[in-house]
């Protein structure tokens, strides 16, 4: 929840100060009057100087203020920064499934397009339209071990850096850099990336021992 600005303390007024008393001239001969008059002079400075004094207490009070408004910006800004962290490692969790897309989508057509050729020769074959389709059945046979070997690399890749992320986030966790209230749910990409691989190795094995669902 975003809390409300706070206000910036005002700059305390100047406070009215009591002009510095003049010098008295007093007549050394009169030592009573004299002593009235030192005295009055001395306190005529005594109030000067605390006028002054309640002068410099509000400047260090509104210093006072100024700095604890700092440092309430501060944590706030701190805690920004910690909430922009954490955001960060969503947002790098998304690009990972966004490259393992990528490499479901290239395994994909390898093993659909290496699968068509090989059972069009195939056909082709058994047709009698032509007597020899060894080489452009294996050349389909490579493209979806191809596309087998890619999705497998993939998604090593992309488990190893899925647990290197998470380590590096409860890392600063711990540290006390980053809240990690957000969690991690399943990646549904994987999933999908997994279950074509099981597809993909069911089609590979179904073309070489010609048995199975796609055989």
């Amino acid at each position: 929840m975003t809390k409300p600005p706070k206000a910036i303390p005002e700059r305390p007024a100047r406070l009215p100060e009591t002009p510095v008393p003049p010098v008295p001239k007093v007549d050394e001969s009169k030592s009573d009057i004299a002593s009235v008059q030192y005295s009055a002079y001395r306190t005529g400075l005594s109030n000067h100087r605390t006028g002054l004094s309640e002068h410099r207490t509000s400047l260090s009070e509104y210093r006072t203020d100024l700095s604890t408004h700092r440092t309430d910006l501060s944590t706030d800004r701190t805690e920004m920064s910690m909430r922009r962290t954490g955001m960060s490692f969503q947002r790098t969790r998304m690009s990972a499934d966004r490259t393992l897309m990528s490499v479901i989508r290239t395994s994909l057509s390898l093993i659909s397009f290496g699968f068509t050729i090989f059972q069009f020769f195939e056909r082709m074959r058994d047709a009698g339209t032509i007597t020899h389709a060894a080489a452009p059945r294996n050349f389909g046979a490579t493209l979806v071990l191809l596309g087998i070997v890619m999705l497998v690399v993939g998604i090593v890749y992309h488990v190893q850096f899925m647990l290197g992320l998470r380590h590096e986030r409860q890392a600063m966790h711990q540290e006390g850099l980053v809240h990690a209230e957000s969690r991690f749910p399943p990646s549904m990409t994987l999933i999908t990336a997994v279950l074509l691989l099981i597809i993909g190795v069911i089609v590979i094995l179904s073309m070489v021992f010609r048995a199975g669902p796609f055989g």
